[in-house]
């Protein structure tokens, strides 16, 4: 444990870049259609299907390199690491400012997905400044950077791309340059040399977590549900921005203004709303209302031919967010303290399979049914797609997952800061 004062201004300023990092990730959101139509020269239903291997791109490299650059931070020390990332963060997005091609664009989503895999970092250094009485306390500012940056993010973008689709990617890449200057001067090392241990490929390995699952009785179902629902949940960032300036012909600030909106429903549900509907209904019960909610959510989504009824969808469907929490607490009431880290990095794991697979999938079925020459014409297909999968997920936890002999209402708000991370 280092120095208290070093400690704290290392926690603040950690959470500070996390901040900054999400806000950079998820301003150019709403740029994206606008810009891959300027840059590629095609129509929504072909920057969707771009849009999509852009998303890919950036999940594959977060999935491969998110263990190999936590291992490189037990080696050489967390600042490095930090440094390096947001360095090439800020690199990456001026990379796409700039591009003239497809390709160059390619390559810039290339790096982000490697410098964003460094959150696992960012997650070692508030372990490496934590006790056993704040531990939580701290890693809960992970979800808060996480949930605000994906609110004002989106927000900023909107009005940043009022003067143009690469004005986003400037304004990321700026933050990324300050973050980058702030934490060189101030942001202490927090592993001592002592600490440190010698690389090992094999501990490495993205698919390693993914094996835990299989000794606990009951994870399994748990683990696909899960992985049905964050697939289904992969539509929003897939294909939220298509579908928007597709059926409802908004623009930047419009598609920034929806997201905030909705990830400001989840906030809100997840903070105020959460633990009164577990003290009454307990965990399972929970689950099953976040799930059916969730499906409603993506069916409602899919029948709003006009841009208000989705601001009536994300009021009347806030009550999604209920699922994914409730859902991390009844795992992790099926396993031991010891194994805590194992569950929750091989739910990880999943939720980042989907994020590999999901925007090839959901932007494929909107350009299927968007194309000039499609034979039936409905922008909303990607959210049915996403809503039959989360149908599947209500099935199989009601079927399969038991319900908890005694409710275990305890990590459920470690579990909720753990979802707000992921999301």
């Amino acid at each position: 444990m280092i120095d208290p004062v070093l400690a704290k201004r290392g926690l603040t300023l950690v959470f500070v870049m996390l901040l900054m990092d999400v806000i950079g990730i998820a301003i150019i959101v709403p740029v994206m259609p606008a810009y891959l139509e300027q840059l590629t020269g095609s129509d929504v239903s072909h920057a969707a299907i771009d849009g999509g291997w852009l998303l890919f791109v950036y999940a594959a490299m977060q999935f491969v390199f998110a263990p190999l650059i936590g291992n490189l931070s037990d080696r050489f020390g967390r600042r490095p690491v930090l440094l390096a990332s947001v360095f090439t963060f800020a690199i990456d997005n001026l990379i796409c400012a700039l591009a003239t091609s497809f390709g160059m664009l390619f390559i810039g989503r290339v790096l982000a997905g490697v410098s964003g895999a460094s959150f696992s970092t960012a997650s070692a250094y508030i372990a490496d400044v934590s006790t056993d009485e704040n531990r939580a306390k701290n890693f809960g500012l992970l979800g808060i950077a996480f949930g605000v940056g994906f609110i004002l993010g989106p927000i900023i973008g909107g009005l940043l791309g009022e003067f143009g689709p690469r004005v986003p990617f400037f304004g990321a890449a700026l933050i990324a340059f300050l973050n980058f200057l702030v934490a060189y001067f101030f942001l202490p090392e927090t592993l001592a040399t002592k600490n440190r241990r010698t690389f090992d490929w094999k501990r490495a390995n993205p698919l390693g977590a993914l094996k835990q699952m299989r000794g606990h009785r009951g994870i399994l179902w748990i683990g696909l549900v899960f992985f049905m629902l964050t697939l289904g949940h992969m539509a929003y960032p897939s294909v939220w921005s298509f579908v928007s300036a597709y059926r409802y012909d908004w623009n930047q600030r419009d598609i920034g203004l929806s997201l905030g909106v909705f990830g400001m429903g989840g906030a809100l549900v997840m903070g105020f709303i959460l633990p009164r509907v577990v003290a009454r209904f307990g965990e399972w019960r929970t689950a099953v209302i976040g799930l059916v909610f969730t499906a409603l959510g993506f069916f409602g989504y899919a029948a709003a031919w006009q841009g208000w009824m989705v601001y009536a969808v994300i009021v009347a469907t806030c009550l999604e967010s209920l699922a994914d929490p409730a859902m991390r607490s009844i795992a992790a009431a099926k396993v031991p303290p010891s194994e805590q880290g194992e569950l929750q990095g091989a739910m990880t794991s999943l939720f980042s399979i989907t994020n590999v697979i999901g925007p090839l999938i959901f932007t494929q079925i909107f350009a299927m049914f968007t194309a000039p020459a499609a034979s039936v014409a409905f922008g909303g297909a990607p959210y049915v797609l996403g809503g039959l999968f989360v149908v599947i997920a209500v099935a199989v936890f009601v079927l399969r997952v038991e319900k908890p002999a005694i409710a275990a209402h305890e990590p459920l708000e470690q579990a909720a800061l753990v979802s707000s991370e992921a999301s």
